[in-house]
Order: C-alpha cells, then structure tokens, then sequence
C-alpha cells in the first residue's frame, strides 16, 4: 500500500479549500447550456466532472454544498464519516468504505445543496475517493459553510458544525 505522501506525488494532488487534496481527473467536453439548467447555474456547465480526493485524519472536509449531486466512490485506506445535513436542517450520517460487513458503502451520491462535511476517524489514516460531479463543477457552484451562520441556520447540529468547520 502506497502512504499518503507517495500518493500525492504520484497523483499530482493539491490542496483542497474545503481541507484534503485533489487532481481533476476528468472534464467532458460536450456541454449543458444555461437555459436547460436551473436558476442557480449562472453559465453553461460540462456535462461531468472527477476529481481523486485525498482526505487524511490530522485534517477534514469542511461543512460546503454544491449546486449539483456529488457521487462519492472510494478506492483505498481507511474508511470516510461523511455529515450531512439537507436544506430543512435533517442530519444524517454514512460511512464510505469497503467494511461492507460493517455497513459501509463503497459509492455515495451527496444530494445537491446539502451542506455535508467528511472526515477519518482512524488515527494516522487517510483515504483516497473518487468524487464525480454532474452537471460539472465550476468554483462559483461551491460555497464553504460560515461557522456562526450555519449555526444560526441548524442551531440543533451546533456541536457537529463547529466540529467541521473552520
């Protein structure tokens, strides 16, 4: 098993805003135009987006939403806790993994605009996930949660928002 460092030399990973590292492995070339998308879309969007995503436990995926649906798909270490709270404030909670026994899924589809967070809880572990994006991802599509205003917004989740966020 590669470690954490040799896997991020090997995939060209940086740095994530939202914590961890990534390499956009693919963007497809064919295009959704604005008018066949909904309001929160400024532009045209690719039709998909993947990304490798690289999370490590002395680090975590802060509190973000997207516009679109986030396909999680895992590939190696330990496993992720993905938090997740849906625009009428429900919490739920899921482990993405290959303890199958355990009751973790290998693939995970994040609904758009649920605030949703992740983190391994194993100690000096990481994970390596594939995320996939449709429409694709553009920056203008992400928004990284403000502590106090997503408190404010779901004060019954205080303890994990402050938890995930930075």
């Amino acid at each position: 098993m590669y470690s954490k460092e040799q896997l991020i030399e090997k995939l060209n990973l940086e740095k994530h805003p939202e914590g961890g590292y990534f390499k956009e492995t693919y963007r497809s070339e064919m295009s959704i135009p604005k008018y066949s998308l909904p309001a929160e879309f400024d532009s045209y969007r690719n039709v998909s987006t993947c990304i490798y995503f690289m999370l490590t436990s002395d680090e975590f995926s802060a509190f973000h939403k997207v516009n679109q649906d986030e396909a999680w798909h895992f590939y190696m270490g330990e496993s992720i806790l993905l938090h997740m709270i849906s625009p009428g404030g429900e919490y739920s909670k899921i482990k993405i993994g290959s303890d199958f026994s355990s009751g973790e899924t290998p693939q995970f589809v994040v609904p758009a605009q649920h605030w949703f967070a992740a983190e391994v809880e194993k100690e000096n572990g990481f994970a390596l996930v594939g995320c996939t994006v449709a429409p694709g991802f553009e920056y203008e599509d992400f928004e990284l949660a403000e502590r106090k205003q997503l408190q404010k917004k779901f004060p019954n989740h205080s303890k994990i928002i402050s938890k995930l966020t930075r």
